[in-house]
């Protein structure tokens, strides 16, 4: 872990911060990339106080200018790419026949379209290095449909879908290893992005016991880093406990 570097999206909070502290704690140089210009100072800093390596560049993963901005950002600062984690994504339920067509096609730019950016940005590095990580962060709706998460579900099953076409073409010619990440209910800030009165109603009513933390997935990101190149967590599915589906 120590000295590799590190690109992490969505890392102005959540998974994306808990894994940038963690990571850079373990030795990593942590390229911050997300909206929140003031949050990323303030994680980069933090970082930075502690002895750890950060630097931030503001990114908008539905722009794909800004997410090749981030990579070559990165190549200036430190000359290479060894993990690039996707991590930004929205959640924003809703029944279908609400026709919330803004919501649907703002879930398809951030959670389909932004990995897609980050692998176009990244991949040439990585080809160039021999060499590489991407991990995909996803969620277990990418492997079941629930009601008011057709959308949502929709695109985390073609991140699923993505990520396992990627090892394909990748792994075997390039040792560009990939990893996909399915956390199971988080606390984060997700739901805050719900406008469906309805579908939020519904998912506190099946609100569980206790969510995972950030940095319970955070540990499953480190376990698939930490393994020698010649292996390769291809999948890692997370649920709390007490979470049935």
């Amino acid at each position: 872990m120590k000295g590799q570097v590190i690109v992490i999206t969505g890392a102005s909070s959540g998974i994306g911060e808990a894994t940038a502290i963690s990571l850079a704690k373990k030795g990593a140089k942590i390229v911050l990339g997300a909206r929140r210009k003031e949050r990323l100072e303030d994680i980069a800093g933090n970082i930075t106080k502690m002895g750890g390596q950060a630097v931030f560049y503001q990114t908008d993963v539905t722009s794909r200018s800004d997410v090749e901005g981030l990579a070559a950002f990165t190549i200036e600062k430190f000359g290479q790419i060894d993990v690039w984690i996707n991590n930004a994504g929205i959640m924003q339920l809703s029944f279908l026949d609400k026709l919330k067509v803004d919501e649907w096609d703002r879930m398809i730019d951030v959670n389909v379209k932004g990995v897609l950016y980050g692998i176009a940005a990244d991949l040439p590095v990585m080809e160039k290095e021999k060499g590489g990580h991407i991990i995909n962060i996803s969620s277990v709706a990418g492997r079941r449909v629930g009601i008011a998460g057709s959308v949502y579900s929709g695109t985390k099953f073609a991140v699923r879908a993505i990520t396992e076409g990627l090892r394909q073409e990748l792994s075997p010619r390039f040792n560009i290893r990939t990893t996909l990440i399915s956390p199971g209910s988080v606390e984060t800030e997700l739901r805050e992005t719900i406008s469906d009165k309805d579908a939020l109603k519904m998912l506190n009513e099946r609100e569980i016991e206790s969510r995972l933390q950030p940095e319970d997935i955070v540990n499953a990101i480190v376990y698939t880093i930490q393994q020698p190149d010649y292996a390769s967590v291809n999948e890692v599915i997370i649920h709390p406990t007490t979470q049935r589906g």
